[in-house]
């Protein structure tokens, strides 16, 4: 039963998390009376392409939004992404385009079970969270999780081309009195993110979910990237989504962005 040791069920650790390759959401405008066609595009985003093991970036042209362009990219390094959005945030600026919004962040797979487990045994033996056991324990845990294909996916996603929209948004989890994610135990915080997990699940095949973190990047503390083939299942997830318990309770969004791929590289 989940709530037999009261004890597990005081620790409030944050889980553990793996990090893969760094993303970068930058969100152009055109300036009055300007039209980007494939002259002024662009160089550098002009040409369709894949992803690789280098990373890769998309524009994207917004449907419904103040601004017009949102560009996407995925580095393996901080500098190398640094690099790439002063490239396109030049490039825009030289085709009479200005930079609205951007977002910086990492791909992020949260091991919620796997912390509040691993938490919970250091606590029935007497250790703590991170000694010597817990590493050597966490240390295998993630081992497992990088030889699935599921997570490599979450922090290495290819670009869908078969998924032409595009919607992305940024959310944090509430730290008001009464409703303070961080003041929740991990075991209650790990339960949620199951139940909520089980949801994005019943959208496999129909949209690709990439899940970014961005606390110490950003005020916000996470970006939802997805795509799609059907804008409407873009609707129809978040709708379900936000009955989850917690979202209902805990979950905070920002202004949601929403296009079609229409040039990669």
């Amino acid at each position: 039963m989940r709530h037999a040791a009261a004890s597990e069920d005081s620790i409030a650790h944050p889980p553990e998390t793996i990090e893969g390759w760094y993303a970068l959401h930058q969100i152009f405008r055109q300036k009055a009376g300007i039209k980007w066609d494939d002259e002024a595009t662009p160089d550098l985003a002009r040409t369709p392409g894949v992803s690789t093991d280098e990373g890769w970036s998309a524009m994207a042209e917004l449907i419904g939004s103040t601004a017009d362009t949102m560009c996407l990219h995925f580095r393996r390094t901080l500098d190398e992404i640094g690099k790439c959005g002063n490239e396109y945030k030049r490039s825009f600026e030289a085709a009479d385009g200005e930079l609205v919004y951007s977002f910086l962040s990492v791909t992020e797979a949260g091991l919620y079970h796997v912390t509040a487990q691993l938490a919970g045994e250091a606590e029935r033996r007497g250790g703590d969270v991170g000694d010597e056991i817990y590493k050597a324990q966490l240390e295998e845990r993630v081992r497992a999780e990088l030889e699935s294909d599921h997570v490599r996916r979450r922090l290495y996603p290819p670009l869908p081309p078969e998924m032409p929209y595009v919607c992305f948004y940024p959310m944090s989890k509430r730290r008001q009195v009464g409703q303070n994610w961080y003041g929740l135990s991990l075991a209650e915080r790990s339960r949620m993110m199951q139940s909520h997990g089980k949801t994005g699940r019943r959208y496999a095949g129909r949209i690709q979910q990439v899940i970014t973190g961005a606390i110490g990047f950003d005020a916000w503390e996470w970006g939802v990237t997805l795509f799609a083939s059907d804008p409407l299942d873009f609707k129809k997830l978040v709708t379900e989504m936000r009955f989850d318990e917690v979202s209902a309770k805990y979950a905070e969004f920002g202004e949601f962005y929403v296009g079609k791929v229409i040039v990669a590289k």
